[in-house]
């Protein structure tokens, strides 16, 4: 055995060895990293994913007129973020892409983790208008009045919120202390651009206060 594999093996489990190899529920994100900006283990949500964790993990997705939805139990400490591309769809709309799913899978795993619906509170970022000419769809309008309007009926509190104007957004969020931060991205990216035209495909016809840190 070389040195090398030799230290490898001897080296103990980390915490992002420990999220990586534990299995996975349909919808849960499953992208992990080390993020070298902040210096910690990382998991990225992609569009129709959630995640929730009682641990400063950090987790973190990027937006274009897409909605992230954070969720956090300031008494418990346990917090988790969704990422949507649309309110809701027709038939077969039980995917974490559409808004109304999106919410009963991180409300309920916020719950199955021992969050107390009573204690849950939000931050809400994103519903940018991204790419110009697709300003008449109303993506991001459409996805930002949604969620805005199913916590208000749910009674969950938004305590701050970065939403709408003409830019994406990468989002971060630590689900144990609750804090949240966001960077105003330029709208260039090749992947963000497709995720946008996928998003508008799909789009039916047409019927801030808190802390957040920018980095």
């Amino acid at each position: 055995m070389s040195l090398l594999a030799s230290t490898a093996a001897a080296r103990p489990p980390s915490r992002l060895d420990a999220l990586k190899a534990a299995p996975r529920k349909p919808g849960e994100a499953s992208f992990f990293f080390f993020d070298a900006h902040f210096k910690t283990d990382t998991v990225k949500v992609l569009p129709g994913e959630y995640f929730v964790h009682d641990e400063d993990v950090l987790i973190m997705t990027t937006l274009g007129s897409c909605i992230a939805c954070c969720l956090w139990d300031r008494e418990r400490r346990i917090g988790g973020m969704n990422h949507f591309m649309l309110p809701e769809g027709g038939a077969g709309a039980d995917s974490g892409r559409y808004g109304s799913f999106a919410m009963e899978l991180l409300i309920n795993e916020m719950m199955k983790r021992g969050a107390s619906r009573l204690a849950l509170e939000a931050k809400v970022f994103g519903g940018g208008a991204v790419i110009s000419g697709m300003n008449t769809i109303n993506v991001g309008e459409r996805n930002t009045a949604f969620v805005i309007d199913y916590l208000k009926t749910e009674r969950i509190p938004v305590v701050s919120k970065d939403v709408l104007d003409v830019y994406p957004r990468k989002v971060g969020f630590f689900p144990a202390s609750g804090k949240a931060v966001v960077k105003r991205l330029a709208a260039s990216a090749p992947d963000l651009v497709a995720q946008e035209r996928a998003a508008a495909r799909s789009v039916p016809a047409a019927g801030a206060g808190g802390s957040i840190d920018l980095f």
